[in-house]
Order: structure tokens, then sequence, then C-alpha cells
């Protein structure tokens, strides 16, 4: 009787630590980050995603991942503490892209609640300006070539 009574009182205390214990959870400002219109003469662009760590435990980035090699996200190694804030850097380089519209996947992995979260990054890379004087004289060059 005894062994069952010990037997019952261990399980009901395993239950309840199972049940007691506290996770992390990983809350954005925001998830998608819209650059607008941006030059490829000046093609690298950043952009700060805020976050809060709502839950009861320290939160752990494992790893941000982008969807292309033109995008890098930067994180914290460090465990950030329950109500605790924090920063993902993401730098999208459009250097020796096609200019236009793109849109780009970070995909962060943590030991939250929510353990998978994406992040987006979107924006619309115009091509580079024309250098005026080059212009006039690639322009000047071809009339003296077809004699007009």
């Amino acid at each position: 009787m005894k062994r069952l009574t010990l037997f019952a009182l261990i399980l009901t205390i395993g239950i309840s630590a199972a049940f007691a214990q506290t996770k992390a959870e990983l809350t954005f400002e925001k998830t998608t980050h819209d650059f607008g219109t941006f030059s490829e003469n000046d093609p690298v662009v950043t952009y700060i995603f805020k976050f809060k760590n709502s839950g009861d435990a320290p939160l752990v980035i494992h790893q941000a991942m982008a969807s292309c090699g033109c995008t890098v996200p930067e994180f914290t190694k460090e465990p950030i503490k329950p109500g605790a804030k924090g920063e993902i850097k993401v730098t999208y380089n459009g250097a020796g892209r096609f200019p236009g519209k793109f849109r780009k996947t970070i995909t962060i992995h943590s030991n939250a609640e929510n353990e998978l979260v994406r992040l987006y990054i979107k924006g619309d890379m115009t091509p580079k300006d024309l250098d005026l004087k080059e212009a006039i004289e690639k322009t000047s060059e071809e009339v003296k070539k077809t004699g007009e």
C-alpha cells in the first residue's frame, strides 16, 4: 500500500511539473516590412525587426535563415529574458540583381511556444540612373558612326 501511495504521489508531482513548465513566446511588433522604391544606385537596404519575449522562460533564437543569399539576418545568440526585447537586423543587397519588385522570407527558429516564425521584406529596386554626360557622349559617337 505504501508503494502504491508513493507511486501516486510521484506521478502527481511529475504531471504537475510537466503542466507547470514555462515557455518563451516570440512576439514581433510587425512581421512584414516594405522598403518601397529605391534605386539600384544604392542597392543595400536594412530594416530592424523588433520583438519581445512575452513568455515566462528565456528565449533562445537558434537560427534565422533567409530565402536568398541577397538577404542577411543578424540576431543575438544570448538568451532573452522574459519580458525583455530584442532585434533581428535584416539587410537586403540588390547589387548584381535584376531591378524590379522582390519579396524575401526570413525564417526564425527558436525555443518559443511559436517555435517557427516567418518575417518578410519586400520592395521595388529601380534601374540605375544614367549619367547624363555619358548618355550624351554615347549618342554623339553613334551619330558620328552613322553620319547623321
